[in-house]
């Protein structure tokens, strides 16, 4: 077997990393996971033929090839790899987690840092534990700061992560109804993300906290060192300014510059990522002009709150995920936009558990509370609540719903978990 230190010889020569063949370029290092309805090993010979220049395996190739290193397990050892390249490095790695807004922060808190430091961050979605590895891998010798999104639905998840990641700054952005499912309640959520914390505890590291939650004051006792940000009694204080479509906040403590920033971001809920991203950039020096242009300048994209439009009418498209918490908060926000002709498309909410119906019925509840033109329920849960809306089972069935329509001036909110795949209503290709 190959120890980890003669494999990092080898990745040193050839440091591009990949886990699909459709992928493999010249000289990429092909590792051959396997998972419930695929088994990588038994393409490592194609992966070699299209250009790699070794693939790992852990199952014996069937014809030995000195480019195919057997290893026990393949993705251990990629968490392994993963571990001994983060040794080489003494910068900061900032650990970002929680049930809502850790991609947007990551973004948020990337684009600052990147205006001022040469910062690897997580790309797309890569935020689980075959992602991680793979991102610290692409983190090159000119890094001066790294940050790390680490997703999670079940506990002791975020604690493995630490393992190889071994984050010296960390950020719980909330813990909401995520994944009640594989966490077991809202207390189950707290504690599984709080492992993030746990680490940072344990290694006297440091953490940006929202000062607004108080069981992130409860879930960090012990962390002597905090910076906070939030809409009162903290570091860095914010506060949204009455705004038509897109966040305008003003700072009233911790900037000296930095006195409104006008963002492309679609919600209130969007703050505490805003004022997150400004207590990071200021920990770390980065000039407030910096701070403001990198901010004002972040336009979402991937179905996160983007604001777009579609056939003469305008769109909140904020289809990426969906729990009952984002859900809640979304529907709020959107309450208050102006606009007199409101359209509300939402899809079902996964992994709730045995609570699901109960969150799908109180979603409605509190669509009731307002006055829409149109409410459309689609799939999941929703089909089982009680409930006088529109429902289809699925995205494309609303999509044809509302092309034929034909209506404008409208403005409309879609939203829903990822596997509703809400954005298929105006782009259904």
């Amino acid at each position: 077997m190959i120890s980890i230190h003669d494999l990092y010889q080898i990745f040193l020569q050839y440091p591009q990393v990949q886990t699909d063949t459709r992928k493999i370029k010249n000289n990429d290092l092909f590792f051959a996971l396997k998972g419930p309805n695929f088994n990588g090993n038994k393409f490592a010979l194609e992966a070699l033929e299209k250009g790699a220049a070794y693939a790992i395996v852990d199952e014996q190739p069937n014809c030995p090839h000195k480019h195919i290193i057997v290893v026990h397990d393949v993705l251990q050892t990629l968490q392994s790899l993963a571990l001994h390249h983060r040794k080489q490095f003494s910068i900061p790695f900032l650990a970002i987690t929680g049930s809502n807004g850790k991609t947007t922060t990551k973004e948020l808190v990337s684009a600052v840092l990147s205006s001022h430091f040469n910062c690897y961050t997580t790309q797309g979605n890569l935020n689980n534990h075959i992602g991680i590895p793979l991102t610290i891998l692409q983190v090159k010798k000119d890094a001066e700061i790294a940050v790390i999104e680490m997703g999670a639905n079940h506990q002791k998840e975020i604690a493995s992560y630490c393992t190889y990641t071994l984050p010296t700054h960390g950020i719980i952005t909330n813990c909401g109804k995520a994944h009640l499912e594989g966490f077991g309640g809202i207390e189950g959520v707290r504690k599984g993300k709080g492992e993030l914390y746990d680490f940072i505890r344990e290694n006297n590291g440091m953490i940006f906290m929202n000062a607004d939650y108080d069981y992130l004051w409860n879930m960090s006792e012990g962390i002597n060192q905090r910076i906070t940000y939030g809409t009162a009694n903290a570091d860095i204080i914010g506060q949204e300014v009455d705004s038509n479509y897109f966040l305008h906040a003003q700072l009233l403590k911790g900037t000296n510059q930095i006195k409104e920033l006008h963002t492309q971001l679609v919600g209130s809920y969007n703050l505490p990522n805003v004022l997150c991203a400004i207590a990071i950039g200021k920990y770390f020096n980065v000039p407030e002009n910096k701070i403001q242009t990198a901010i004002e300048q972040y336009k979402p994209n991937n179905s996160r709150s983007q604001f777009i439009e579609f056939e003469k009418n305008h769109i909140v498209l904020d289809a990426y995920n969906a729990n009952p918490t984002s859900m809640k908060a979304a529907i709020e926000n959107f309450a208050k936009m102006p606009g007199t002709k409101k359209i509300v498309i939402i899809g079902g909410m996964m992994e709730l558990g045995e609570d699901s119906i109960k969150e799908h019925q109180n979603i409605v509840q509190l669509l009731q509370q307002f006055s829409w033109e149109s409410v459309i329920l689609v799939g999941g849960d929703f089909k089982s609540v009680k409930h006088n809306y529109l429902y289809f089972n699925h995205s494309t069935e609303a999509g044809e719903w509302l092309r034929k329509q034909k209506m404008e001036d409208a403005i409309i909110l879609i939203k829903g978990s990822r596997s509703m795949q809400m954005e298929k209503i105006i782009n259904p290709n």
